[in-house]
């Protein structure tokens, strides 16, 4: 079985990189059976974030920025978690029961890992040292959808910024947003990184110091192709005239 992650454009000298943690819904035997999920299940939210690979692969386009992102279920394995994290596998995904990944041996999941957790955020930590190396400044962006609903509450927010320690790019793309009139805005909503969502993100960009957002969109405004590129193409201007206002301050904005 080949390796659970891809790299699109990675010598782009834009200064953002985008990753896509949730990206994709594929099953590989034996997961595809092994599971004991619903065909339903395997096109709900439970088993990616449904239109989150289209939007950064709009916004890597425009902002000619590298992209890496996962090629299987995170039912499989989630790679926006801690390796000793008990849902790294989940056996229940919001409330649906997941059998096949319950009382796994430790070889299964040495596996997964090795399929696509190791290897995401070893491709990340490649695309992020080379542009250290050649001084490329750089803002790294995750990308993710939510359900409308969720165990049956409602989310008014079209989207949501999800931000910890810093709030370069958070409190400027939140305040553009806002300014368009149109939109429900989400600070810290519908997750906060304390929900423990923000480990790729913390561990390639906070740690890092560069400056760093996880954008969540809800998942019914991009359910087309063409509603993907709309979401693209609001945001590329925000997130680059976050960037570009860090850029302007110099050696204490954007660290290369």
């Amino acid at each position: 079985m080949t390796r659970a992650v891809e790299v699109e454009n990675p010598e782009g000298m834009g200064p953002f990189v985008f990753v896509c943690d949730h990206a994709s819904n594929f099953f590989p035997p034996p997961y595809d059976v092994a599971l004991g999920v619903s065909e339903g299940d395997k096109s709900a939210h439970i088993a990616w974030d449904p239109g989150a690979l289209g939007v950064a692969k709009g916004l890597a386009a425009s902002l000619d920025a590298p992209l890496v992102y996962t090629t299987v279920s995170r039912l499989i394995i989630d790679c926006n978690r801690e390796e000793n994290r008990t849902d790294l596998i989940p056996c229940l995904s919001e409330t649906t029961r997941i059998a096949g990944n319950e009382n796994l041996p430790a070889s299964e999941k040495a596996f997964r890992i090795e399929l696509a957790h190791r290897p995401f955020h070893d491709a990340i930590d490649k695309v992020l040292d080379l542009r250290a190396e050649s001084g490329v400044p750089t803002a790294l962006v995750s990308i993710h959808t939510y359900t409308p609903v969720y165990k049956g509450e409602e989310r008014p927010w079209e989207i949501g910024l999800i931000s910890e320690t810093d709030r370069r790019l958070a409190d400027s793309v939140i305040a553009d947003l806002k300014d368009r009139g149109d939109l429900t805005v989400g600070d810290n909503e519908p997750y906060a990184p304390s929900d423990g969502v923000y480990y790729t993100v913390r561990r390639h960009g906070q740690d890092r110091r560069l400056p760093c957002l996880m954008i969540e969109i809800r998942n019914d405004e991009v359910k087309t192709v063409e509603e993907e590129a709309r979401w693209s193409r609001m945001l590329t201007p925000v997130l680059e005239k976050a960037v570009q206002s860090l850029l302007a301050a110099g050696p204490g904005g954007v660290d290369a």
